[in-house]
């Protein structure tokens, strides 16, 4: 990392790695996209941290100039958790494929919502495991034939929207690659937002997908379906049918914010230090505290 100044260039929030995606795949859009964010918020290079898993998408904070950390499979969430708890003065921006989210790390998402930590969770979901070949992932279409469903996929497709809302999200979010300005402004209310908050980027891997879509086949739900995030039955009732789309080819594939909670309860790390605070204004120690559980011990046995 070269300084800790507000950059005045797009390239310096970028390492001197080379992205090694396949030509032409998404994920270099929402690395463009980044960077045009942290340029437009002004935001410090220490003061921003990446943190991946382990897949195609996961290796981007490898080309970032930037704190970040390329994780373990599944893990992503829970390592940016510790970073908030140990310095909540930083933007914590969690980037990982649908697999590693929903499959492996799946538990973590459900408990980091849940708890509302102020970090900014973006799910590249290509619909498989690209990295290791094209297996079918939860969000992969029902019937879809992979590495290791030839005859096509069983189980039910996980809907991510409907989920993340299930999970007391505060923010729900999902956006395309083809919309550029669109994925910019919702990623950057994302980041803007005190509380944990969720956006499914929509990006289709270039050598095992097979959808070429195009910026007419997607619809703004907050524009061209009049819907307000504020409201979160209507949010729920978005989600419920963001999946038409693939059982239904003429159907809009849905773009936009599903929800945002304006009036979100306190984060983690604000009711953490909360706590501190507290706790330190009483006087007591921690040897007083152990004592109370010896005790407790002592009565039990």
């Amino acid at each position: 990392m070269k300084d800790s100044k507000n950059s005045d260039n797009i390239n310096e929030y970028r390492s001197n790695i080379k992205p090694t995606w396949c030509n032409g795949c998404f994920n270099y859009i929402l690395l463009n996209c980044l960077t045009n964010i942290f340029l437009t918020m002004k935001m410090k290079k220490n003061e921003i941290n990446i943190i991946s898993g382990i897949g195609c998408s996961s290796r981007l904070p490898l080309f970032l100039n930037t704190f970040g950390m390329h994780g373990v499979h599944g893990r992503a969430i829970p390592i940016a958790i510790g970073s908030r708890l140990t310095n909540p003065n930083i933007t914590t921006i969690v980037t990982a494929g649908d697999g590693d989210l929903f499959s492996i790390g799946i538990g973590h998402f459900v408990h980091a919502a849940r708890k509302n930590f102020n970090i900014t969770v973006i799910c590249i979901d290509n619909k498989i495991y690209a990295m290791t070949k094209n297996q079918a992932s939860p969000t992969s279409d029902v019937g879809y034939k992979g590495s290791l469903t030839p005859y096509g996929k069983i189980g039910s497709q996980l809907n991510v929207l409907e989920f993340a809302l299930a999970c007391n999200a505060g923010f729900v979010a999902q956006v395309s690659p083809l919309h550029f300005e669109n994925m910019k402004e919702i990623i950057m209310e994302a980041i803007n937002y005190h509380g944990f908050s969720f956006i499914n980027v929509l990006s289709p891997c270039i050598l095992h997908d097979q959808n070429q879509w195009r910026k007419e086949n997607f619809v703004d739900i907050n524009l061209g379906k009049n819907h307000d995030p504020d409201q979160f039955m209507s949010a729920m009732e978005h989600a419920s049918k963001s999946l038409d789309y693939v059982k239904n080819k003429t159907n809009k594939i849905p773009i936009g914010i599903y929800y945002k909670n304006r009036f979100s309860k306190v984060s983690f790390e604000k009711g953490v230090k909360e706590l501190k605070t507290n706790f330190s204004s009483q006087n007591v120690s921690i040897d007083e505290i152990l004592s109370d559980f010896r005790c407790l011990g002592k009565k039990e046995a």
